[in-house]
């Protein structure tokens, strides 16, 4: 069955930068969508960023344009999202997901995504 493996995050101060590694288990990765969510308690899971399936291009929601860059290398079944200049509101724990087929659209939304990672922590103290 296809899965994702999350790895890295973790703790940085006010204007630093962490990344997030997430890890297919085939090749199954290049036909998907890799997007990015986050989540605090009690909140909805919240869009971060998606990249289209072949990783040319992505889309990013307004709170972290400009800071974070989403890659996806489908030769090596890895995708990773880059966080810079990090801040406080960034922290809460993320999640990387797969979803759609091949598809030429930008799934903003959860519930597009059939594959989910085990999200990971990420701490940002001022």
């Amino acid at each position: 069955q296809f899965q994702l493996t999350q790895s890295g995050g973790g703790q940085a101060q006010t204007g630093g930068s962490l990344s997030i590694t997430c890890r297919a288990s085939d090749s199954s990765f290049g036909r998907f969508e890799l997007g990015w969510f986050r989540e605090a308690p009690g909140k909805e899971r919240e869009f971060v960023g998606t990249m289209k399936w072949n990783g040319q291009t992505a889309q990013y929601a307004d709170s972290v344009r400009g800071r974070f860059t989403i890659g996806k290398d489908n030769n090596a079944y890895i995708g990773y999202l880059s966080m810079d200049n990090l801040k406080p509101d960034d922290t809460v724990t993320y999640y990387c997901a797969a979803g759609g087929y091949y598809t030429d659209l930008y799934y903003r939304r959860a519930e597009k995504y059939a594959f989910w990672g085990q999200g990971t922590q990420v701490t940002v103290s001022s």
